[in-house]
């Protein structure tokens, strides 16, 4: 049976990995496209590390949705951490608070086609990261 959602359990660099290629096979069902593929695995790779370093624990979800026009493979990164206190700073290339160069982020924002984030100190954070695969 063909599905057409994964959903993952992050608290570990194990559970990234996983992630990482079971969402790559995903992509890889919906396009061949190796560039597409390679994109969803690094937006999966990047969301996930975050949680594992800043939240402890999370969830990443990937799902194929049929729009009516296009078809799209979505990302959703959630996690009840302490949330990113400054999203515009965040956003900007090579900031971290973390001692990292700084690329997640906004790397993942000009990977794929939508993006979208909302994080607080009270829910933690949620990212949605939308890859547009083809037409209908």
């Amino acid at each position: 049976m063909k599905t057409n959602e994964l959903r993952f359990h992050i608290a570990s660099e194990f559970d990234v990995k996983l992630a990482v290629l079971q969402a790559g096979k995903f992509a890889s069902a919906i396009d061949s496209n190796e560039t597409v593929v390679q994109k969803i695995m690094t937006t999966v790779s990047e969301l996930a590390q975050n949680i594992v370093k800043y939240a402890g624990v999370g969830h990443i979800h990937v799902r194929k949705i049929c729009r009516s026009d296009i078809v799209v493979i979505e990302i959703i990164a959630e996690d009840t951490g302490p949330g990113i206190r400054n999203i515009e700073l965040a956003m900007g290339d090579n900031f971290s608070s973390g001692g990292t160069l700084g690329l997640g982020l906004p790397g993942v924002k000009r990977l794929m086609d939508e993006f979208h984030i909302e994080s607080n100190a009270k829910d933690g954070t949620s990212v949605t990261a939308v890859k547009w695969i083809h037409d209908k």
